[in-house]
């Protein structure tokens, strides 16, 4: 999502996570080792066994529909965003979200990843969105917290926003699948996009 997700958690576990979950070993961090592991190794077969990218892309998907005030200062066009136009239009981005996130695990490329997206009016790619989040300066500061309910798991992961001065923190959940845990949803998306562009529309104010 250097990754909204996953697109924003790809960022977090390639900007160092992968070396500090790497010992841990069972649990839902555990098939979070695996999914970076299957990202540094290009192996997208893995990563969709801890990773249900259609899961994903699609809540993803919902929830920049919820946005579209927040798209204005976010991406060119956003303003030309609508909620509704969105929701429409789920399957084809979904589609799309789904091969960006493909060819970044093949690559290990947000550039090669973003060049997937259909080119439209609105140029809304969502490795493109996931950078405005997490910037390639980012850094994975850690587990702010695991909370498991049964056989779902919400998993905190703290990573630095140097452009801004300051952090967020990107919540997972992950759903339990037999012997392995699988991430299926980032729970705060439009809360980190929302975030992201009041921080930029004060950045722009403050120059």
């Amino acid at each position: 999502m250097k990754k909204l997700l996953l697109l924003v958690l790809l960022i977090a576990l390639g900007a160092g996570g992968y070396y500090y979950y790497r010992s841990l070993k069972n649990g839902p961090q555990g098939a979070l080792v695996l999914a970076a592991a299957a990202v540094q190794s290009h192996d997208m077969a893995t990563f969709e066994k801890y990773v249900d990218v259609s899961s994903v892309t699609g809540h993803l998907v919902d929830d920049v529909a919820q946005q579209s005030s927040a798209l204005t200062s976010l991406i060119p066009g956003g303003g030309l965003v609508t909620g509704g136009a969105l929701r429409m239009l789920k399957p084809a981005l979904a589609k799309a979200a789904h091969q960006e996130v493909q060819r970044y695990v093949e690559t290990g490329s947000l550039e090669a990843a973003a060049a997937t997206a259909p080119k439209r009016m609105v140029n809304l790619s969502l490795t493109g969105l996931a950078s405005r989040v997490a910037s390639p300066e980012s850094e994975f500061k850690g587990i702010k917290y695991t909370r498991e309910e049964g056989d779902n798991a919400f998993v905190g992961l703290e990573i630095t926003q140097p452009k801004y001065d300051t952090t967020m923190v990107v919540e997972v959940k992950m759903r339990r699948q037999g012997d392995h845990w699988q991430m299926t949803q980032i729970t705060n998306s439009g809360e980190l996009l929302r975030g992201v562009a009041r921080l930029e529309k004060k950045r722009l104010l403050n120059q």
